[in-house]
């Protein structure tokens, strides 16, 4: 493979631009399903969490239920569609088999990588935004780090849009494709303080939960609206750009050895 390799002079922009394009119109002709959808269950989420418990938790660290649980859901709906959006993109072409005209083209794989996850990522950021701009409609959001918030929303993003390029490459079929997603990530982001702060749990459920990768991004997101987190926002940081440098390294693995790929 090696029109794949790191030894090109030139970065092929326009190779990017057409998959990233491709990737965004996919998006414009599947609006309801892209955006909406998502951002229509989130607020379910937090009118019914935020009703439910809000009325019998009225602050936590000094801030409203309503407000405290805004990071956590904006993550939640990150994690999931940038996980969603990535694995279908390049699952898709690989099951019709499109993805060796890919392989075989004038392209890296560095650029194939940058256009796909990059679509992934972006749609998942605007979502982000979207959700985040709903929310403050709702109840009075502070925003104390606005350039973490953006940090910690572009690095969860881009971070999880190449765990879904990984899944893309890895399933055999639609539903392992949903393995993931839906046992893995879910689960860990409802169990990673997106309702709750690790205080209230007993000390035993604090200590298992820091195992929980999840907790570090919603602990340091949550940082940026409060300044209160559950784990200090430099370890959150720190831990956000290792889990990017372990999906950059799975994928620059996946594409020297052709692990499903290869015909």
């Amino acid at each position: 493979m090696t029109s794949h390799s790191f030894n090109r002079r030139t970065f092929n922009w326009q190779a990017v631009w057409a998959l990233f394009k491709f990737e965004m119109a996919r998006t414009r002709r599947t609006l309801m399903q892209s955006i909406i959808s998502p951002v229509v269950s989130t607020c379910l989420y937090f009118v019914v969490f935020g009703s439910a418990i809000g009325s019998r938790i009225t602050e936590i660290d000094g801030v409203s239920y309503g407000a405290f649980i805004v990071p956590g859901l904006i993550m939640l709906s990150l994690l999931t569609q940038s996980v969603s959006n990535a694995s279908f993109a390049i699952y898709f072409p690989k099951f019709i088999g499109t993805v060796y005209e890919i392989l075989s083209a004038p392209i890296s794989y560095v650029e194939i990588v940058v256009g796909y996850v990059g679509a992934a990522a972006l749609k998942s950021i605007i979502l982000g935004l979207i959700i985040l701009a709903t929310a403050s409609l709702i109840v009075p959001l502070k925003i104390a780090h606005p350039g973490m918030m953006l940090l910690f929303l572009v690095l969860t993003a881009v971070t999880f849009a190449l765990l879904g390029f990984i899944i893309g490459i890895w399933a055999k079929n639609f539903e392992q494709l949903q393995v993931v997603p839906l046992l893995v990530i879910t689960p860990l982001t409802f169990l990673g303080g997106t309702f709750y702060t690790l205080d209230m749990l007993p000390p035993i459920w604090q200590k298992i939960s820091l195992f929980n990768p999840v907790v570090y991004l919603i602990s340091g997101f949550r940082w940026s609206f409060s300044g209160n987190s559950d784990v200090s926002v430099g370890i959150s940081l720190a831990m956000a750009l290792l889990f990017l440098a372990m999906g950059l390294v799975t994928v620059w693995w996946i594409f020297k050895t052709g692990y499903r790929l290869k015909q």
